[in-house]
């Protein structure tokens, strides 16, 4: 993988110029929001390391990093549920991205089988806080 990033420079240069420099937190993650291309429905949030972000660059499908199993991920390798990249975006000072993808397999992006992790609302009731399925 020989992809590099542009050195973080200042403010107006994130913002405006046109060096991508992507902004890594203490844990070298970058968190990715990942919506589907032609609806705009937000399928999920992942985190990207280095290595997966320049191999979704390189190889235009959707790998990202695991939190929970401290490992690479490259979307669809176990559920067949791939994410062929469309457009990839990143937000004013560059520690956000998103993703607009198109969804292979039956289009479902959660773990859980359904086609979008954001699948509960939050609602409140009588004072409470509660967490209505929409699925």
């Amino acid at each position: 993988m020989s992809l590099t990033f542009a050195p973080r420079g200042a403010k107006h240069e994130l913002e405006e110029g046109a060096g991508f420099a992507p902004k890594f937190d203490a844990d070298g993650l970058i968190v990715c929001i990942t919506t589907e291309a032609v609806s705009g429905d937000i399928l999920m949030v992942a985190y990207m390391n280095r290595e997966s972000l320049a191999l979704t660059l390189e190889t235009g499908v959707a790998h990202y990093w695991s939190r929970s199993r401290q490992a690479l991920w490259r979307k669809g390798d176990t559920s067949g549920q791939t994410q062929t990249v469309v457009e990839m975006r990143t937000d004013c000072d560059q520690d956000a991205i998103l993703l607009k993808v198109e969804a292979g397999g039956d289009g479902k992006a959660c773990h859980t089988g359904r086609r979008s992790c954001f699948y509960r609302r939050v609602e409140t009731r009588d004072g409470l806080h509660l967490i209505v399925d929409e699925s």
